[in-house]
This record gives structure tokens, C-alpha cells and sequence, in this order.
């Protein structure tokens, strides 16, 4: 269970209606998602630890687990082993919830999807075609390798819809392979009518990467060519107004937010706040998001034990940092850490801190 001090009340802010962004809640199949705000599934990141992180904070409609992969699981079901890590927590947690699966062989996504859909319960299974990192769309051929063919997309959308059905089946995409290919607006089309329920679109292309800036005005684009389901936007959404400008400002039905919530995983409660008229709470004091990420911590080292949890945890350190008076030093210190001991005094001793200037001293744990 996480503990945090508490934080100030939200006052209601009369110069902000929810309706003049977005019509809510998004259905999505059977489900109605409201906020209309996800949390995206990253590899390596979006843990059950991390998830619960969002939980405690709030205002995620709808919440994703890492993608997963379908060849590496069915191999496992085959040799009676244990499901991957990246099910950690699935069976269990709250709803609504999403699972992302990843692989190129339509059977082999429809046979996780099937077991996902009616053995796990869980809300949306979502197919990865927007992972543009190499071993996973080069050595594999998978993620946004297959935005290449768009009637492969749809192949392996309408198996798994077929599999999982009731449970709907979404699809996340990037604008296209390179600048000079981007087909997303097919791949739209594709994918809607081999019957996926949601369309998440990241706004760079598989050769972007992560560079550059996301392309919202392409985005835009592609909500033509849906006829009945929702499109969510994604990249670089990194503060509630992000958000609130990218609804306003562009047809989107939801806004997806990934790596800008790493370092801030109480943006989504900003956002719904603003969403609902009021004035968004304050960011957290540094000494508070150093509570947070101790509690994190605890929650992977009860799952991974040491000295897993410490390496596991090294990045999401980092992450918590970002941005912060004296990261640099705090990140190099972090990232050598080995044991317990020497995570919990690195944390406590050199994770950025502000300065009281009446007093010259740290701020405090907590706000009381």
C-alpha cells in the first residue's frame, strides 16, 4: 500500500468547461473510458510497480501493461512454464486494463489474445505496430516493421478481434515506416474494418525514433478516414496543458501519454482536474517524489528481490530526476549502484533537492 501526506485541494476553475475540449467518456467496444486519457504501454516501464504508481495518483482512464510477446508466451505455455514477468499483477489488478502483445504471425497473436481476452479477463488487447526499436522491427520483423503492409495489419487485427471477441482489440501505430512512406491513414482504414475497436497513433514515423518533434497536424489527418472508432493521439505530451491543447486543438477522441509521465506519473490527476473545471494541483515537492520513488522501489524488490530490483530500478531513478536541479550528478551515482544499501543511500542523500532560501535547508519528506 502507498502512503503519501496528502496534497492540497483542487479549487474549482470557472474559466474551464469539460465539454469545450471533448466530448466523454470514449467507448471503446463495451467499454466507456472516461477520462479519456491513457497510460501507453513502454517496455521495460509500464510494470505492475509502476502501474500501481498511476493508480495511487489517479485520473488515468484507461492503464497498460509492456507489450508482450506472443512467441515468447506460447513457447512458455508449451514448456509448462511460468508466464512472463510482463504479467506481473494482470490477473488481479483493477479494471479497466489493457494488455499490448507484439509478434508477426497472426496465429500466434490470436492464440495470446484468445487466453488474454477469456483466461486473464482483461478489458483491450492491443496490437503493437508502432515499435520502431530494432529487435523488435528489424530482427523480428514486428512493431512498425509491419507498417509496410497493410493488408498483413489487417490480417492479424481481424484474427485477433475473431479470438478475443467480446473483448475489443485496438491498434497502435506510427505515421509510417520512413517520412517518404507514411501510410497511416491506410493502415487506418485497415484496421477499422478488419474490426479493431481503437486506433492509437504515435506521431512520428519508425525512422524518427524518438527525434524531433510528434506530428499532431498528422494525427489529425487520419480521423477522416475512421467512420466509428475512437482515435487517440500520442507523443510528447508532457504537461496537463499538453494535453488539454492537444484535445482542443485536434480531432482526437483521447490523448495517450508515454514517456512524459515517467518523471511526472501525476499528470494524468492534472489533467483530469482540468478536465472536470478545476485548478490542477501543484507538481510535487522533490522531497515527495522521493517518497514516490522509494515506495516504487519496494514494490518491485518485493516482486524481483535484490539484486534485480536494484537494476531494474536504476532507470526509473533516473526517470524521477529528470529535469531536476543537480540530475546529472544524481543519475551518474545511481546508475552504479549495486546493493540495497547503496540504492536507499544514493536516494536519500543525492536525489535532487530545492532549497528552503530563508533557511538555506532541504525541503522536507512530506508537505504538511
Amino acid at each position: 500500500m502507498l502512503h503519501h501526506s496528502g496534497f492540497g485541494q483542487a479549487t474549482f476553475h470557472p474559466g474551464i468547461k469539460r465539454s469545450q475540449y471533448i466530448d466523454m467518456p470514449v467507448t471503446i467496444g463495451p467499454l466507456s473510458i472516461d477520462p479519456p486519457v491513457f497510460s501507453a504501454p513502454m517496455a521495460g516501464f509500464t510494470n505492475y510497480a509502476y502501474r500501481e504508481m498511476l493508480r495511487h495518483f489517479g485520473g488515468v482512464g484507461l492503464i497498460a501493461t509492456e507489450m508482450v510477446s506472443a512467441r515468447s508466451f506460447v513457447e512458455l505455455e508449451k514448456r509448462g512454464e511460468e508466464h512472463p514477468d510482463r504479467l506481473w499483477g494482470v490477473r488481479d489488478e483493477p479494471r479497466p486494463l489493457a494488455v499490448q502483445i507484439w509478434d508477426n504471425d497472426p496465429g500466434t497473436l490470436a492464440e495470446l489474445g484468445e487466453r488474454l481476452s477469456h483466461d486473464y479477463q482483461v478489458s483491450l488487447v492491443d496490437l503493437n505496430f508502432g515499435c520502431p526499436a530494432k529487435q523488435i522491427a528489424g530482427k523480428s520483423a514486428s512493431g512498425s516493421f509491419l507498417l509496410k503492409t497493410p493488408e498483413k495489419v489487417a490480417e492479424i487485427v481481424h484474427r485477433v478481434a475473431v479470438a478475443c471477441h467480446p473483448v475489443p482489440v485496438s491498434a497502435k501505430i506510427r505515421l509510417g515506416w520512413t517520412r517518404d512512406t507514411i501510410n497511416a491513414t491506410e493502415i487506418a482504414a485497415a484496421v477499422e474494418e478488419a474490426g479493431a475497436a481503437a486506433l492509437f497513433v504515435h506521431g512520428r514515423t519508425a525512422q524518427d525514433m524518438y527525434s524531433g518533434t510528434a506530428d499532431w497536424d498528422a494525427i489529425a489527418r487520419i480521423k477522416p478516414f475512421l467512420r466509428r472508432v475512437p482515435l487517440v493521439g500520442n507523443g510528447d505530451i508532457k504537461t496537463a496543458d499538453d494535453a488539454i491543447s492537444r484535445l482542443r486543438n485536434h480531432p482526437v477522441d483521447g490523448v495517450m501519454i508515454g514517456r512524459g509521465a515517467l518523471s511526472r506519473p501525476w499528470i494524468f490527476r492534472q489533467i483530469r482536474q482540468l478536465l472536470e473545471g478545476r485548478e490542477p494541483e501543484a507538481d510535487l515537492t522533490l522531497g515527495e517524489q522521493r517518497e514516490i520513488l522509494l515506495a516504487h522501489y519496494e514494490l518491485v524488490r518485493k516482486r524481483f528481490g535484490e539484486p534485480l530490483a536494484v537494476i531494474l530500478m536504476r532507470k526509473y531513478a533516473c526517470d524521477y530526476a529528470l529535469g531536476k536541479p543537480g540530475a546529472r550528478r544524481f543519475r551518474s551515482l545511481i546508475s552504479q549502484v549495486k546493493n540495497h544499501e547503496q540504492f536507499l543511500q544514493t536516494v536519500q542523500e543525492e536525489f535532487p533537492r530545492s532549497y528552503n532560501p530563508m533557511n538555506g535547508k532541504p525541503d522536507g519528506l512530506s508537505r504538511r
